[in-house]
């Protein structure tokens, strides 16, 4: 007598292998909408208009969100996977090396570049050579970051800025002025600065908060709800000066929690 299966456990493993494939599109979704956003700022910035600037900026905003999405949605799902991973970075490569270069170069340094800056100052020369020195470090940043991952200890810190948080505080700038160019030297040279002290941050081993250890699945206090309601009403009502100053406040907060470990291991006792 021969036993058949049922024709409903025989479609089982069928049915598992494609939810399995359906899962991994899931994050992979998300990194493909961050590597869209990062493209459209490309194209925004190329358009050259004010508004096209600052929808440039938004888009990279949007490139932040849903990069921290893929990531935290692989890993509720189960899903990670040393594609994902990889895939991931180049798109971060686009959304927040490229993209952000491109875009801090026509905002702050052509038009500047077109008759009011002097030619010593080589600013155009110097908007080349930092814009790609800021797209290396992002580069590098996330290369290191495959290879070695977060900071010792688990996963409260990552070493060095991330990349998306780099690009996010350019992308906040020109968001608060509304995208309108820079017409002042002085402003395209501390721009300049600014990125080359973010390329640095990337670069350096110093830990930044990575905001990977709030239990988001578990319950929290009501007071939770409140912050988090007047956080996101802040960003709809007043998204200029709110976001500038979240990306602000995370740039410095890494220095400054470096320098008060400095000052207590020197202050202890030898």
């Amino acid at each position: 007598m021969v036993i058949t299966e049922p024709e409903e456990d025989r479609r089982a493993p069928n049915r598992s292998r494609k939810l399995r494939r359906g899962i991994y599109i899931l994050p992979s979704a998300f990194t493909v909408a961050n590597m869209l956003c990062g493209y459209y700022a490309i194209l925004a910035t190329l358009d050259g208009r004010f508004v096209d600037y600052d929808r440039a900026a938004c888009a990279i905003g949007f490139a932040y969100l849903f990069d921290s999405m893929d990531g935290r949605v692989a890993r509720m799902m189960g899903t990670e996977s040393a594609f994902g991973r990889e895939f991931d970075s180049l798109a971060d490569v686009v959304s927040f090396g490229i993209a952000p270069a491109f875009l801090l170069y026509a905002w702050a340094i052509r038009g500047v570049t077109a008759g009011i800056a002097p030619e010593w100052l080589h600013l155009k020369e110097l908007g080349w050579l930092i814009g790609f020195t800021f797209l290396a470090c992002c580069a590098w940043r996330l290369a290191r970051f495959n290879i070695q991952g977060m900071a010792p200890g688990g996963n409260r810190y990552f070493v060095g800025m991330p990349t998306p948080a780099a690009a996010g505080m350019l992308a906040a700038i020109v968001h608060y002025f509304k995208g309108e160019p820079v017409e002042s030297v002085a402003f395209s040279v501390f721009l300049l600065g600014l990125m080359v002290a973010l390329g640095a941050l990337m670069s350096s081993t110093i830990r930044f908060f990575s905001f990977k250890d709030i239990p988001l699945t578990k319950r929290q206090p009501s007071l939770s709800v409140i912050v988090l309601a007047l956080l996101v009403g802040a960003v709809v009502y007043f998204s200029r000066q709110t976001l500038l100053i979240i990306t602000a406040a995370y740039t410095i907060h890494g220095p400054i929690l470096q320098l008060i470990r400095t000052a207590r291991l020197k202050a202890r006792p030898a």
